[in-house]
């Protein structure tokens, strides 16, 4: 890897619209008001978002996208992160990076510039038993002259109640495939608990579902598709835990200047600052970490080991500085009002989606030491 830290000035440009859209469009009170809704985001403001064009930004310019990398979505998911918007952004690019790396040129044209107008993609990759491998599951796929029969069931499926399309993985002739469904029925699915209120996700059933060949991924595509898949998600879940960090670190700071105990602002206790201070130094190793792992990404070049060290850094800081949060801000800190909690929730789901540290060193142990 020979990339260290490139910042463009389509990234700057980008991060900076961006940290004024997320600041003025998902402020604390809109993110709560949403904890409730059906879909858990605002259709308002993805139209907006629509119209900026970010849903396109990876999209080729001849499916009416931008031509642009996932480095430059990583400068919309930090802000996004550091505001916990709720948008299905994260997931439309991870849907598009695996459409981008395994669909054929007519597959890709009927999806893509269907996204990049502003429908919804999400994948369904994940099941009960909670591997995190991607070609693992038992969902699999029955041959049915020129269609495809799929059987089993995916979890976390995130948005999936707002999605026209869902790349969902299963096992056909004993190798990885992978389908573009569309129209999911409702009764498919089935609302999951999850511990961030302010994502949505489900449980997928397949059984049944009847999908012709021309919208299947089999062998070297299949496996290039989730390689892309898992690229995109350990940017963008890094990228928004490092917003996350700065996001929290600025609810404890300004609560550490506000609360008074023993004649003095709590902010002004040593210990307290040292935290923090450790917490800044973590969202700067992150920062850091994330945008090598862009700059790499985005000059195509094998960018498996500084994803997979930027998603185990994001994620640990990240839900030690909500915890820390949680902790500073004493009984209240552990009430629904308090808004460190919904940033310890969203750390702990960044953490655990796609991997958390532990699986992450385990593939780092081989493919740095072997």
């Amino acid at each position: 890897m020979n990339e260290l830290i490139r910042f463009s000035d389509e990234q700057a440009m980008l991060l900076e619209t961006a940290s004024a859209f997320c600041r003025e469009k998902s402020p604390i009170h809109a993110v709560r008001a949403l904890l409730g809704s059906d879909h858990g985001y605002d259709r308002g403001v993805w139209e907006e978002i629509v119209a900026l064009g970010w849903p396109a930004l990876a999209i080729p310019e001849n499916f009416g996208g931008s031509g642009l990398s996932l480095a430059e979505a990583a400068a919309i998911a930090e802000p996004m992160g550091r505001h916990l918007m709720a948008v299905p952004f994260a997931s439309c690019q991870i849907f598009v990076a695996g459409v981008l790396a395994g669909a054929d040129a007519a597959l890709q044209a009927a999806v893509l510039p269907r996204i990049a107008g502003g429908a919804i993609g999400t994948v369904a990759l994940f099941e009960q038993e909670g591997d995190w491998s991607l070609t693992a599951g038992e969902a699999f796929g029955a041959r049915d002259g020129e269609t495809v029969v799929l059987s089993g069931a995916k979890t976390f499926v995130c948005d999936a109640a707002v999605a026209g399309f869902v790349l969902v993985s299963f096992v056909l002739d004993g190798a990885p495939a992978l389908a573009v469904l569309t129209e999911i029925a409702p009764e498919r699915l089935r609302r999951e608990i999850v511990i961030d209120e302010t994502q949505r996700g489900y449980r997928l059933d397949l059984d049944g579902i009847s999908v012709p060949m021309s919208k299947i991924m089999t062998g070297t595509r299949a496996l290039a598709a989730l390689d892309a898949v898992r690229d995109a998600a350990l940017l963008l879940n890094a990228a928004a835990a490092a917003g996350g960090i700065a996001g929290v670190l600025d609810v404890t700071v300004e609560y550490l200047n506000t609360r008074t105990a023993f004649g003095r602002k709590i902010g002004s206790f040593q210990s307290l600052k040292h935290t923090c201070a450790e917490i800044l130094v973590g969202l700067e190793r992150t920062r850091s970490h994330v945008w090598h792992a862009a700059s790499v990404l985005g000059s195509n070049q094998d960018a498996e080991i500084a994803l997979r060290m930027a998603k185990t850094e994001a994620g640990e800081v990240f839900t030690f500085a909500g915890d820390r949060a949680v902790q500073f801000h004493g009984g209240f800190g552990f009430t629904f009002d308090c808004d460190a909690q919904l940033f310890l929730r969203r750390a702990l789901w960044l953490e655990y989606s796609f991997g958390d540290g532990a699986h992450h060193r385990r593939w780092l142990a081989d493919l740095l030491l072997a």
